[in-house]
């Protein structure tokens, strides 16, 4: 059976509604980091908001939709994080492809990483308190997938359509896994970095193995 869908709420538009959500919001991502989703009630929430709870229930008319939306807000900060990251490198094909495809998927690794280990007691919980499918966080790999394959026709040059979409699956899930771990709150930055690196090397061997032989 598939599951049910969010209920949710028009977002408010005047300020001070925006700003009383978002701190319901940031409240609810701190217990459920704290406590977990399953023991953190709405009750609780308005109760540390310092909010009613016919304030929290005008936003968010159940928890489940205070799971989503929070999901929803980190994925869209990495979402506009890799944006921000894929507008800032030339928009051509790259020459070198071997010496550029390894930091070039450690800057993309680092980049989410950082993102997930910012929330890390959020991720945590939630890796416990829903039921994960795909990547592992609902909507990850759909909403990224065009990106990557964008991203990998830019460095690669036009190609294999059905390739690049077997590519970008392996690296989305591969680095994914890969940023999780390294995500963690019992993992410090410099086991994170060392995570990180060894993944992106993985994956540039795995790339550059696929690369066509240079012409002579």
């Amino acid at each position: 059976m598939p599951p049910k869908a969010p209920q949710h709420r028009r977002q408010p538009t005047q300020d001070r509604a925006k700003a009383t959500r978002e701190h319901i919001l940031d409240t609810a991502a701190r217990l459920f980091g704290e406590r977990g989703i399953a023991e953190t009630s709405t009750n609780r929430i308005a109760q540390e908001a310092g909010v009613s709870i016919g304030t929290v229930y005008r936003y968010f008319p159940e928890r489940t939709v205070i799971v989503d939306e929070l999901q929803e807000r980190m994925l869209r900060i990495a979402e506009e994080r890799f944006l921000e990251w894929m507008s800032s490198r030339p928009q051509h094909p790259i020459d070198d492809l071997v010496t550029a495809i390894p930091q070039l998927t450690t800057e993309i690794l680092e980049l989410f990483a950082d993102v997930l280990a910012t929330n890390a007691k959020l991720v945590r919980a939630l890796v416990i308190g829903v039921q994960f499918h795909r990547s592992g966080i609902p909507e990850l790999e759909p909403r990224l997938r065009l990106l990557v394959k964008v991203l990998l026709i830019q460095v690669l040059g036009p190609g294999d359509d059905q390739k690049y979409d077997r590519m970008t699956f392996v690296l989305i899930n591969t680095g994914f896994a890969a940023v999780m771990r390294a995500s963690l709150p019992s993992v410090d930055s410099l086991e994170r970095k060392h995570t990180v690196a060894m993944t992106a090397q993985m994956i540039a061997t795995w790339i550059q193995a696929d690369l066509p032989a240079p012409q002579l």
